[in-house]
C-alpha cells in the first residue's frame, strides 16, 4: 500500500513536470528570437543598460534584433548604469548610431546615468531623464594601489620579471616613475577626448561646449537639462509616450520589454512547487523533509 502511494506520488510529479516544462516551451516560443511578431500593431522595444558597464554584447544583440524587426518601430535604452569600461560603452555607442539610420533610438535615465551610461546615452535621437538622476560626469578615471610599504612591514618582497622597460606601469610593488605617470596620464587624456567629441557628435553641440563641462563633475537630470545634455524630464512611460508620438503610433503602444529569465524560472518553481504540494494534499499524503532549516 505504501509502495503504491509513492508510485501514484511520483506520477503526479511526472505529470506535473511534463505540463510545467511544456508551458515553459510555449513560452519560450512567444517571447524568444523574433518574439514581437506575435503581438499586433506597432511596437516599441526596451533595451536595459543596468549596473557596471563591463561588456557590451547582451545590449548589443538585443539592439540588433530588435533593429532587423520590421514591427518594432522605436528603440528605449533604459539606462540605469554608473559607467564602466570604456571599450563596452564605445561599441553600444556606435551601434546605436548605426541603427538611428534605421529606426529612432530614445534613451529613458533611471537613478543614475553617469559616465560610461551618459557616452551610450549621447548617442541616441532623444535623452528624457528624471529631475533627480544622476548624471554627466564626462571623465576618465584609472586608479592604482601601492602596496610597497605595507609589503615591506610584513616582510614580503615582490619580485617582477619582464621584458619592456613599461611592461609593469601601476604595480603594487612599487612607487610609478614620474616618465610612467606621463604616459598613464596621456592615456586618459586621449580617451578624455574621445569622449567629449563622442558627447559633442551625439547630443550635436559645439565641442567647446562640452569641454567646459567635462571636468568629471555630476549633473542632476535637471541640471543636465540647462544645459544641453538632457532634452526631457520624465519617467519611463514618459518616454514611451513621447516614443510613440516621434514615430506616429496612435493610442496605446505595444511595449516589447526586456526577457527576465531568471524571474520565469522562478515562477515556475515556485508555482510548479505549490502545486504539486496541493495535488499531494488533496490525495492525503504528508511529505517529510528529512533536512530542516531553523
Amino acid at each position: 500500500m505504501k509502495q503504491r502511494r509513492i508510485l501514484i506520488g511520483l506520477g503526479v510529479i511526472a505529470a506535473l513536470l511534463i505540463f510545467f516544462f511544456t508551458i515553459l516551451f510555449f513560452i519560450g516560443l512567444v517571447t524568444g528570437g523574433k518574439s514581437s511578431r506575435f503581438a499586433f500593431g506597432d511596437k516599441i522595444a526596451i533595451v536595459e543598460v543596468r549596473g557596471v558597464i563591463s561588456q557590451s554584447s547582451g545590449v548589443i544583440e538585443h539592439l540588433q534584433q530588435y533593429a532587423e524587426d520590421e514591427g518594432i518601430k522605436a528603440i528605449i535604452l533604459r539606462i540605469d548604469s554608473p559607467g564602466g569600461g570604456v571599450g563596452p560603452a564605445q561599441e553600444i555607442y556606435r551601434e546605436v548610431i548605426k541603427i538611428k539610420a534605421k529606426k529612432k533610438v530614445i534613451t529613458s535615465m533611471g537613478s543614475v546615468a553617469a559616465s560610461g551610461g551618459y557616452y551610450i546615452a549621447s548617442a541616441s535621437d532623444r535623452i528624457v531623464a528624471n529631475p533627480g538622476t544622476i548624471t554627466g560626469s564626462i571623465g576618465v578615471i584609472m586608479q592604482f594601489s601601492n602596496l610597497e610599504d605595507l609589503l615591506k612591514k610584513i616582510g614580503i618582497k615582490g619580485v617582477v620579471l619582464k621584458s619592456g622597460e613599461h611592461k609593469d606601469i601601476g604595480s603594487p610593488f612599487r612607487e610609478m616613475t614620474p616618465e610612467e605617470k606621463s604616459i598613464m596620464q596621456e592615456v586618459l587624456d586621449n580617451v578624455h577626448q574621445q569622449f567629449i567629441q563622442a558627447v559633442a557628435d551625439g547630443r550635436k553641440l559645439d565641442r567647446a561646449k562640452v569641454v567646459q563641462i567635462a571636468d568629471g563633475r555630476i549633473l542632476t537630470g535637471e541640471q543636465a537639462k540647462n544645459l544641453g545634455l538632457v532634452d526631457e524630464m520624465g519617467n519611463l512611460q514618459d518616454t514611451i509616450e513621447l516614443t510613440a508620438k516621434m514615430v506616429g503610433i496612435e493610442g496605446k503602444p505595444n511595449v516589447i520589454y526586456p526577457k527576465r529569465k531568471l524571474s520565469i524560472w522562478e515562477l515556475l518553481m515556485r508555482d510548479m512547487a505549490s502545486a504539486i504540494i496541493d495535488v499531494l494534499n488533496e490525495k492525503g499524503y504528508e511529505l517529510n523533509f528529512p533536512i530542516q532549516i531553523k
